[in-house]
């Protein structure tokens, strides 16, 4: 089969690749039918992100079941699902807690579309195979389209990590989001909306976000982060900027919680003596995706929340290597 094919800035193309097959039980094969980019595809196509070997690229898609092995019990072929990125079994200790990103029984980082880890194959394909099937896949419920739900496997957790916690342990409250050229920052302020937050204030962002931001009903504003704001007790980093993480952190309240989603390639000086005296709370890494799918989903068929509004660009399967070179934001590519 073809599968697009991440090979450097310039030198992105179909490939040739071998079918997957399932391989055990408790496997399934799905057809993606609706892919969207990453925040951090974004980077990649810009050559802003060191890596250097090809690899098949998609880690975010709604798809259609088209096989299951012996052991499957919840799915069928036909089945709608979302697929999380990372690859978990569901049962292992790390699992059950929740941090299914670190599944004992697979490689670090095992994930798709992504070369971190043991890759799994890209979704910007005609195949792939889900090792966990009934631990890993979320039925898309009908009445939601797929298109807008194609990032439920990353980034729509990755936003959720930052205000949905938060507000069940601080219900009403007021957050503030710091912000750069992320879509997390725009389904951030979807969410904590919809979950109830005072308001959402936005600062930071490029010309693009700042106006999706103000759209979705966010409170906007500094384009430039000062050195603090509010106090709150809930902050988000999805500026991938010291400056935006440093405002972060200064204006979150005492025993306020701050989380950042931002990938930092260098070490970043942090305010920790004020830190310790206000007793921030400061999580940091990557998302574990799979346990927040169905709480989003229940917010898309409430109505609450519409991910869709954060989509900047669409584009079929057959232009898929174009849009992916040229995008500047949120792209869906669908069949």
């Amino acid at each position: 089969m073809k599968a697009l094919t991440f090979a450097g800035k310039d030198d992105i193309g179909w490939r040739d690749v071998d079918d997957p097959a399932i391989q055990g039980d408790g496997e399934a094969l799905v057809r993606p039918l609706a892919v969207a980019t990453c925040d951090l595809d974004l980077l990649l196509v810009r050559g802003m992100v060191p890596f250097e070997e090809p690899f098949p690229i998609g880690h975010e898609c709604v798809a259609e079941v088209t096989e299951v092995g012996d052991g499957v019990e919840g799915f069928s072929p036909g089945d709608i699902v979302s697929v999380p990125f990372q690859i978990s079994c569901g049962e292992c200790d790390r699992c059950r807690r929740g941090n299914t990103g670190n599944c004992e029984r697979v490689e670090r980082m095992a994930m798709y579309g992504l070369p971190m880890g043991t890759n799994y194959g890209g979704f910007l394909s005609d195949s792939a195979r889900v090792p966990f099937a009934d631990a890993m896949l979320v039925k898309v419920p009908e009445g939601i389209e797929a298109q807008a739900v194609a990032s439920l496997s990353d980034n729509i957790p990755d936003a959720w990590r930052t205000v949905g916690p938060q507000l069940a342990e601080r219900p009403g409250a007021p957050v503030l989001i710091c912000a750069g050229g992320a879509s997390i920052a725009l389904y951030a302020t979807g969410i904590a909306l919809a979950l109830g937050a005072e308001r959402v204030d936005f600062a930071g962002g490029n010309s693009y976000i700042r106006g999706k931001a103000e759209e979705i009903g966010a409170t906007m504003l500094d384009e430039e982060f000062p050195k603090r704001l509010g106090p709150y007790p809930i902050t988000v980093d999805a500026s991938a900027d010291p400056e935006g993480l440093r405002c972060a952190l200064r204006s979150t309240d005492g025993d306020g919680i701050c989380t950042s989603i931002g990938i930092y390639f260098a070490d970043v000086e942090l305010p920790l003596l004020e830190m310790y005296t206000k007793n921030t709370r400061f999580d940091t890494g990557r998302c574990h995706a799979r346990p927040a799918m169905e709480p989003l989903l229940d917010l898309v068929r409430s109505g609450s929340f519409k991910p869709e509004q954060v989509t900047a660009e669409t584009a079929n399967f057959d232009d898929a290597a174009e849009a992916m070179a040229g995008h500047r934001g949120k792209l869906v590519i669908s069949r």
